[in-house]
């Protein structure tokens, strides 16, 4: 990815919502092509009817492979052929359909190593607009051979949360708090934090499930982070969330795991208005995604707020760079030479030959 530019690719969402006016805002600033080469998967003649309707000036390359992507400009590849009838602001099964074709193609191409990152946007009505959809992200994990890895990463500047469960009852939550997930959770947290974010020594808060410690932070919490600590993830709690973010406590930390998804949207709310960036830590892919859903409501309307894609985009960027210097000087170890004799543990000697003296 050094000698050429990194490839995003990007899915247009369900078609009757605001993606490709989200999409055509973000590139209407030309100077944004010099940073990747965008791939927008999804279908031309939606596009074109989604550019007729806005009144908008956007050119853009159609293409019917990922390898015809022209470096400088806006690259539309075509995932389907059948007509699919656009009717903006109403959300229909064909138009669901469009979103998950597009979001297939893309996974097939992403097996094949044709794209660096992927960008989604959202192909079902999510009316919170604040998470990527189960379907989504169940899709991308099967595709990837990582089903029930993910753990969702809310972005915003230095601002990183994860929960522990998903959107669910409070009392549900509580019952799903492990040992295990805890542990498993925190240890894809702080490999993402170093990996896909370049932070080196990773410092994670756990948040407390109740107002005042009980049951699950005395057995299985404070266990699960001693465990941790021990195996070299620096993680420390379990702190109680309202204190947590009224004394600004979470400045002092790379990332904070709450235990159930309020904890980490009523602050996110608090801090940052509506615009964040959700990324996908523990799979093989990076992907991120805009926190907005298809918004049906000012679909069509020209009123679109672009930013959290561009945002989405930046993230992207980053974390395939970040990787890829993570993972290079792994990929080519130094190789063993001889272990220990006399020894059953993994020390290894390296030789290095010794340098003799001349003979008088």
């Amino acid at each position: 990815m050094e000698d050429k530019k990194i490839r995003i690719a990007i899915t247009h969402g369900d078609t009757n919502g605001i993606g490709y006016e989200t999409i055509f805002k973000t590139f209407a600033e030309p100077t944004i092509l010099e940073l990747f080469t965008p791939i927008i998967y999804g279908s031309p003649k939606v596009a074109a009817y989604h550019r007729k309707s806005l009144g908008m000036q956007a050119n853009f390359n159609i293409i019917s492979k990922a390898e015809e992507a022209h470096p400088d400009r806006l690259n539309i590849l075509t995932c389907f052929d059948e007509e699919v009838k656009v009717d903006l602001g109403t959300p229909t099964p064909q138009s669901a359909k469009a979103g998950q074709m597009a979001l297939n193609r893309a996974l097939t191409d992403f097996s094949q190593g044709l794209f660096d990152a992927l960008v989604t946007l959202s192909a079902d009505d999510n009316p919170d607009g604040s998470t990527a959809t189960d379907s989504q992200l169940t899709t991308i994990e099967k595709a990837t051979a990582q089903a029930g890895q993910a753990l969702t990463i809310h972005v915003d500047g230095d601002l990183r949360m994860a929960s522990l469960t998903d959107n669910m009852p409070l009392g549900d939550a509580l019952r799903e708090i492990r040992k295990d997930l805890i542990i498993q959770k925190a240890k894809i947290f702080e490999e993402s934090l170093r990996r896909d974010f370049r932070i080196s020594t990773p410092r994670i808060a756990l948040l407390q499930a109740n107002p005042q410690p009980g049951a699950e932070e005395e057995d299985i919490m404070k266990p699960a982070i001693a465990e941790l600590l021990d195996s070299g993830v620096g993680i420390y709690g379990p702190y109680p969330a309202d204190e947590y973010f009224s004394t600004q406590q979470f400045t002092h930390f790379d990332g904070t795991l709450a235990i159930y998804y309020n904890q980490v949207m009523t602050p996110l709310r608090m801090l940052t208005g509506e615009s964040h960036v959700l990324f996908t830590a523990g799979l093989p892919i990076v992907h991120t995604a805009p926190n907005f859903g298809p918004r049906f409501d000012i679909a069509g309307k020209g009123e679109a707020d672009e930013s959290a894609l561009r945002e989405a985009i930046y993230l992207a960027i980053d974390a395939a760079r970040y990787r890829t210097d993570y993972d290079e000087p792994l990929a080519d170890p130094l190789k063993k030479l001889y272990h220990e004799k006399r020894d059953d543990s993994e020390k290894v000697r390296f030789a290095i030959p010794k340098k003799h003296e001349p003979h008088a």
